[in-house]
């Protein structure tokens, strides 16, 4: 056991510690925190002060520090008791890509996940991501903190069409689906860039089924069509509530629609939808690249 924690600066460094977390001077009270545990790393009431350590760096995006304090934190926490220390353990050993913590600390949280040496990839179901800029797309999360963007991002998203991002851990509002609700996660960096550009084009589509069929098409080569229709601006305190989506909504119509595909594909993918009814379907030029 450390020593009792009987000295006056001592006390004192704890209170200015934790003023500095109430006015979210993370800096501050992350450096502070840590002094503290250093000197006394093993008191009872330590393995909170390493878990703020280490959540003080989180909000910095210091994953480094976020590691390294995250391990103390999490050695000090119960296991199978979804005890946060794992959880913020598995994002910064995640980004920090070291499998093997990252794995013992999904599990020490209590969740399952494959065995293995590199990667952690399983199926954690699809779920809304909102993107740095505040855009919430639909991704498929790979792990308990990893997700791979399945919509085509707005160009001024500044993400792309398979993507993969870390995601953190606390849902920050909800998006309802024919009755299903799912959390959205808020994106904290970009793991893994896409090559695929995303371009706009300008097209007029019938039917719902003509503009199903676009997209279906560039599916079928491992790209992906978005109808701008299907973009909805959300100001940031209703997008952080509870929003419900149509999952069958189809515009018809002259619309734009981003594009992740190679942009010299791009005419024959287009001239050969255009080409499945040519008296419905039309497109132009990239608008946008």
């Amino acid at each position: 056991m450390g020593e009792p924690m009987t000295r006056a600066d001592d006390r004192e460094l704890l209170k200015t510690a934790y003023e500095a977390w109430e006015a979210e001077n993370w800096a501050v009270a992350g450096e502070l925190l840590e002094r503290l545990v250093r000197r006394h790393p093993d008191l009872p009431p330590s393995g909170v002060w390493w878990y703020d350590a280490a959540l003080a760096h989180k909000f910095l995006r210091n994953w480094a520090k976020a590691y390294e304090l995250g391990r103390e934190a999490a050695a000090r926490a119960e296991r199978g008791t979804e005890d946060p220390a794992f959880w913020n353990l598995g994002i910064a050993a995640t980004i920090m890509e070291d499998w093997a913590i990252a794995r013992d600390a999904w599990r020490g949280f209590g969740l399952t996940v494959p065995d293995g040496d590199g990667e952690i990839v399983t199926d954690f179901g699809v779920a809304p991501v909102r993107l740095m800029e505040g855009e919430v797309v639909w991704a498929r999360r790979l792990c308990p903190t990893r997700a791979r963007v399945l919509n085509v991002p707005t160009p001024e998203s500044g993400r792309r069409f398979g993507e993969v991002v870390v995601h953190d851990g606390a849902p920050n509002g909800e998006r309802t689906v024919d009755g299903q609700s799912f959390p959205v996660f808020d994106e904290l960096l970009l793991f893994r860039a896409s090559d695929l550009p995303t371009t706009t084009v300008e097209v007029v589509a019938g039917t719902p089924e003509d503009v199903r069929a676009l997209a279906a098409l560039f599916d079928e080569h491992g790209y992906a069509a978005e109808p701008a229709s299907g973009v909805r601006m959300i100001c940031s305190c209703c997008s952080e509530g509870s929003v419900a989506q149509d999952a069958h909504h189809q515009v018809t119509g002259g619309q734009r629609v981003h594009l992740a595909a190679p942009v010299d594909e791009i005419p024959g993918l287009m001239g050969r939808w255009h080409a499945g009814a040519p008296e419905r379907r039309s497109w132009t030029e990239p608008v946008r690249g």
